[in-house]
């Protein structure tokens, strides 16, 4: 090639050269992220923790006509789980025949509560019969404790003058989910859901006849009110 030609085309070439544009890198099947994407990633928290449950109350779990040798310790079992406690107003007739459940009961801080002896309607009996009930029933368990419930719920002002004349509190209940005629598990807890409160005390079985619904019911009940801000507390009896 002549040295004119040369002259001529090179500075064509370096024009060329200085205008090409660069060469793509290789192709991603990502799309590419949009700007300051990388710091958001990295500023987000790895989890948005729960906000706290607002407080809604203490509510008082309750239980009749135990100790049962099957469902009894059942019941305590949920309980302790949970690190919860509660009453068990107790029939005398059933102390004496499983005292170490009774006594088990108190061990892992339980009260026990006089349930009577025999489970009668004290309004139908003399007042010399009531006293007999709860004297009888006080026998087997060892002690006097501070709370009787009369059975049924059945009471009157004599009732309640007997009792407080022994020293002792009248306790009934404020929600009834009627877990003795066994619904079934989930209508245990529902109804109990719907009716507790700040201060409710809750009826329930751990004697008197099948009671596998209540322990399930039970083994629900304690985180879901716990959910709903509830604190599980203990009587004074």
């Amino acid at each position: 090639m002549s040295s004119k030609i040369l002259h001529v085309l090179t500075p064509l070439l370096a024009a060329l050269a200085l205008t090409a544009p660069l060469a793509a890198p290789a192709s991603s099947s990502a799309p590419a992220s949009p700007p300051g994407a990388a710091a958001q990633v990295a500023t987000a928290p790895a989890e948005i923790a729960a906000g706290p449950v607002a407080y809604a109350g203490t509510v008082y779990f309750t239980f009749d006509d135990g100790p049962s040798y099957t469902y009894t310790p059942k019941v305590l079992a949920v309980l302790r789980k949970y690190g919860v406690k509660a009453v068990f107003f107790e029939v005398g007739q059933n102390v004496s025949w499983y005292p170490s459940i009774t006594r088990s009961l108190r061990y892992y801080g339980n009260k026990i509560g006089n349930h009577t002896w025999s489970h009668p309607n004290l309004t139908t009996l003399s007042t010399a019969s009531v006293t007999w009930q709860l004297n009888r029933m006080e026998s087997a368990l060892g002690y006097r404790p501070r709370c009787v419930r009369p059975p049924y719920g059945a009471t009157n002002s004599r009732i309640a003058t007997i009792i407080a004349n022994r020293g002792q509190r009248q306790i009934l209940w404020t929600v009834d989910p009627r877990d003795w005629s066994r619904p079934g598990t989930w209508t245990i807890v529902n109804r109990v859901l719907a009716n507790v409160r700040s201060g409710s005390r809750i009826l329930m079985h751990d004697g008197g006849g099948d009671r596998s619904q209540t322990v399930a019911a039970l083994n629900i009940l304690i985180p879901k009110l716990r959910a709903r801000g509830f604190v599980i507390g203990l009587m004074a009896c």
